[in-house]
């Protein structure tokens, strides 16, 4: 299906060293008027092969955090509507269709939630506590934006009515087990920060008890374990994100 461009929409995406995911990502944004990518001073191929792409404006900005990375990235777009995506999620062509036909006939919503798909490589995850995501990805520029007290699962906060689209993002999470890690590692670090910014002190306790209840119940009250392996990697890589996060937030407060 082609598009007449005239969709009112900007998409934005944030990337460090993404060069595995940009070149299939970039090449399916037929439908945008306008393609922002703000890039974190890669040291891979992830800027040539943006600048390859000439309907696609390469930024490079300074990560401090998730939440500032993406306000930044809506400051630069012109258009209306924003279509924020991560480099590692794909849209469907009905999805394409779905987000083109909603903000053409939009009236009355200032922003819209997508459910995604969680692929372990090439094999869908249905379960491990991924099965009820909603994340939001599409929304007018004047009505939203990312409140600044979180550094990673960063939150949107939006001025007006919201709705779901019906079709699923695809998101590739999880390519092999050493990338997920460091993901999982580097967002643990990142909200040891975010609770050290508030002043929160560590607790023995909850360094050893908060991991193990999110292995627990991602595994056994929303059945990772009907995932077989690939859940068993899942819950345990998610609770040793948590694990991660209070070892680096009492490493901050020793640091005192």
């Amino acid at each position: 299906m082609k598009y007449d461009h005239n969709t009112n929409i900007s998409v934005l995406i944030i990337t460090l060293n993404e060069e595995n995911q940009m070149k299939a990502l970039l090449a399916d944004l037929d439908f945008a008027s306008e393609i922002i990518v703000v890039d974190s001073f890669s040291t891979d191929r992830t800027e040539v092969i943006c600048k390859a792409f000439k309907n696609v404006k390469f930024i490079q900005n300074q990560f401090e955090n998730y939440s500032l990375q993406r306000n930044f990235a809506i400051a630069q777009a012109k258009n209306d509507w924003i279509l924020f995506l991560d480099a590692d999620e794909r849209l469907t062509p009905e999805l394409k269709k779905e987000i083109v036909d909603t903000v053409k006939n939009n009236e009355n919503y200032a922003a819209f939630l997508f459910c995604r798909t969680f692929m372990y490589e090439s094999e869908v995850l249905r379960f491990s506590g991924n099965q009820n995501d909603k994340i939001f990805r599409l929304f007018k520029k004047n009505k939203a934006k990312y409140t600044t007290d979180r550094l990673v699962h960063e939150k949107l906060k939006v001025n007006g009515k919201v709705g779901v689209l019906k079709n699923k993002l695809i998101h590739y999470s999880y390519s092999n087990f050493q990338a997920y890690k460091s993901k999982t590692i580097r967002y643990g670090k990142l909200k040891a920060q975010e609770k050290f910014i508030k002043k929160q002190k560590p607790s023995v306790l909850l360094h050893f008890l908060h991991p193990a209840y999110n292995f627990l119940f991602n595994y056994i009250v929303r059945l990772g374990f009907l995932d077989g392996k690939k859940g068993l990697v899942i819950c345990y890589l998610n609770a040793n994100s948590i694990y991660i996060r209070y070892q680096e937030l009492q490493r901050l407060w020793n640091q005192l």
